[in-house]
């Protein structure tokens, strides 16, 4: 059972704040420039019908929160955001966003009268993770540019979570509780949700090759490969190869990959890793990402996860949805004292 690790109020947050959407993003910018917005100018419809235009302007009010304005652009954002998740399968409407985005401004408005430890320090390393998701300066601009946004803007909704999580925590987080008990009844109440499928625990050594590389090169790779598989049937020790020599950033953990199970790794790569016992190590694998060696260092056979392993997902998924409930009914209770309106346009 997949448990989830950040309550789905997250995602509101993302909504305004644009992280997730520059984060997404980052994967796709690099070498790209921003889509160019079409001309109104010497535009004879956009002439001849400002009202029209008027009516879709970012700065079109939507709503208004105490004497917080939310305008059309903000909404606009959110939603490029909603529509950047991938793992949301539903759309949500504009009047639900605008729903949200009032929710957020409450919290906003609450969370900026306590302290919040640090937070230029805090906006600055935000900032900084923000941008290092691209490969260059150019990319992270072109990616503003597209999400209407300068970095000064960016850097104020950031600043904005940052005070709202720390709302969060302060205020109910910090508050929440999960007893033993409530976890070890939600495992037992829920048992046939923990059935896994068999899966094993492996490492490996990746000599990458690029997919457009030539013959040559596939070649070189592949020698390099066996020459390494030739060294560890000799003895030497796997981890220490693959921090020397493999391709992969599991490098760093000597190549290994955890526990994983079918159907989550290239079929070429699973199949010769499930056919190998713990200990054992197989030939050299070809796959799209280049020559592999593996080694097989645990297995798990298919059943029930016992209670001990997952636990702690469980105390966290527990956790997270109480924040969750205690958000929305905090949310509640500033909706009775503010005073909200909704702009039809």
């Amino acid at each position: 059972m997949k448990l989830s690790r950040k309550f789905s109020f997250l995602q509101l947050l993302a909504a305004f704040s644009l992280v997730a959407l520059l984060a997404g993003q980052a994967v796709s910018e690099e070498g790209k420039s921003a889509q160019p917005k079409p001309e109104t100018k010497g535009n004879p419809e956009a002439a001849v019908k400002p009202d029209a235009a008027a009516k879709t302007s970012p700065t079109d009010p939507v709503a208004k929160v105490n004497d917080k304005v939310i305008t059309r652009g903000e909404v606009d954002r959110a939603m490029k955001v909603f529509a950047a998740q991938s793992h949301m399968s539903q759309q949500p409407s504009a009047d639900a966003v605008i729903d949200q985005l009032v929710s957020a401004e409450l919290l906003y408005q609450a969370g900026v009268k306590l302290s919040t430890p640090d937070l230029d320090k805090q906006v600055a390393a935000k900032m900084a993770e923000s941008k290092a998701r691209f490969p260059n300066d150019a990319a992270f601009d072109n990616a503003l540019k597209s999400a209407n946004l300068s970095q000064k803007e960016l850097e104020e909704l950031i600043r904005r979570d940052l005070i709202i999580s720390n709302l969060v925590d302060k205020e109910i987080a910090s508050k929440v509780t999960v007893t033993d008990a409530d976890v070890k009844k939600f495992y037992d109440d829920n048992i046939d949700k923990f059935k896994q499928g068999e899966s094993i625990r492996a490492s490996h050594i990746l000599c990458g090759v690029d997919p457009k590389a030539s013959d040559a090169e596939k070649k070189k790779a592949k020698e390099k490969a066996e020459a390494l598989l030739k060294e560890i049937k000799a003895g030497k020790d796997f981890a220490e190869l693959a921090k020397n020599n493999s391709t992969c950033p599991s490098k760093a953990q000597g190549g290994d990959l955890g526990f994983f199970g079918k159907g989550q790794m290239v079929p070429a790569f699973e199949n010769a890793a499930f056919a190998l016992k713990p200990g054992e190590v197989s030939n050299v694998v070809e796959t799209q990402f280049g020559y592999h060696i593996i080694k097989v260092t645990d297995k798990k056979e298919a059943g029930v996860a016992k209670f001990d392993d997952v636990k702690e997902r469980i105390r966290t998924y527990l956790k997270n949805s109480k924040i969750q409930k205690g958000v929305l009914d905090y949310v509640a209770q500033l909706k009775e004292k503010a005073r909200i309106e909704k702009v039809k346009n």
